[in-house]
């Protein structure tokens, strides 16, 4: 059983199936063909995409790592070709996730890694739920940072920091928050970033998100929104009891990109974003007598966050029978609620 291999096949190969994971200033590896790849229990065996001219380049690089590489123009015609599937990676555009996430459970493969965000809303989300449920085919969504190393150090502070005061989420760009035009492709931020920022606070602080206020709703000349701030009033945790109050935020006409949470105790605080891991705790202030101060720990960091090559490991230890799923469709699904919740109020 050590010995085998999981036959694989990707629905895909653009930006996140293959291309970033050439991008010499992110961690690698940074696509799902590389960090499949690595990866000794998987067999990439097949692809597919409608660019034939970038299937000829996957074809060409995974063979040259010793992969049979197999090539198809779509998912019905490598389905009919390849049989057997132990796991069938989606990594297409949020469009056609609910049309290529069926046609991949309807294969019955024994495990479905899906791109984030599940689907356009939390409707075509449901239909890919049923049909996983009738075929009994697990879906994971690959919501990277629950597989991040980084944040599994983050999550072990959780428990130094005290009772935690409040949380705050921000994502800035210059993409596009929203509009309700870009819903029938789903090329604005809320859905393609704001899934993974409402992931991880979900994830954390083991929370659900409900009936938010939301302030500071910002509009261009074309009406398209560009800032918003999505507040929470005490939610439940298991863990933590109730978390007085946690916010979202989101900015699209910044000129710069960046990723941050930052969870406030009564004993410490947690900064964790992306280039940002930062572990404060209450110690005797060198300003004041009598008073205390946070002081930045020193904390040995990860050398790799292995943020895509521990969500295969993941998959395999599933597959393995030794794992359960960090990121599982169901979990998925809540995040496009919450979203969904958000742009009501928009």
């Amino acid at each position: 059983m050590e010995n085998k291999k999981y036959k694989t096949v990707l629905i895909g190969t653009g930006r996140i199936g293959f291309l970033l994971g050439f991008d010499k200033k992110r961690e690698q590896p940074a696509s799902h063909t590389m960090a499949l790849l690595k990866n000794k229990k998987i067999e990439l065996c097949a692809g597919c995409d409608t660019d034939l001219e970038r299937l000829k380049i996957w074809q060409k690089y995974v063979k040259s790592h010793g992969s049979e590489g197999l090539v198809f123009e779509s998912g019905s015609e490598l389905y009919k070709n390849i049989k057997k599937i132990d796991i069938a990676v989606v990594a297409v555009n949020e469009s056609a996730h609910l049309e290529e996430c069926i046609r991949a459970i309807e294969a019955r493969p024994r495990l479905v890694i899906l791109e984030k965000p599940v689907a356009l809303n939390s409707f075509e989300a449901q239909k890919i739920a049923d049909c996983a449920e009738k075929n009994k085919v697990p879906v994971m969504v690959n919501h990277e940072r629950r597989f991040d190393k980084n944040y599994a150090l983050a999550m072990q502070w959780m428990e130094k920091i005290g009772e935690i005061q409040k949380v705050e989420a921000e994502l800035d760009s210059g993409l596009r928050i929203y509009a309700k035009e870009f819903e029938k492709d789903g090329t604005y931020s809320l859905l393609h970033d704001g899934t993974h920022l409402v992931d991880i606070v979900r994830f954390l602080c083991g929370t659900e998100l409900e009936k938010p206020v939301v302030t500071g709703v910002f509009k261009d000349e074309k009406k398209i929104v560009r800032n918003f701030c999505a507040h929470y009033n005490f939610c439940k945790s298991e863990k933590f009891g109730d978390v007085p109050e946690i916010c979202i935020k989101m900015s699209g006409r910044s000129k710069f990109f960046e990723f941050r949470i930052e969870i406030l105790g009564t004993e410490g605080k947690i900064c964790i974003g992306n280039g940002i891991a930062d572990f404060y705790l209450r110690k005797q202030s060198k300003l004041y007598t009598g008073f205390y101060s946070l002081e930045k720990q020193k904390v040995r960091l990860p050398k790799k966050t292995q943020y895509f090559s521990g969500m295969v490991e993941n998959a395999v230890g599933f597959l393995d029978g030794k794992m359960l799923l960090l990121s599982p469709l169901k979990e998925a699904i809540e995040d496009l609620k919450v979203l969904e919740e958000i742009k009501e109020k928009l």
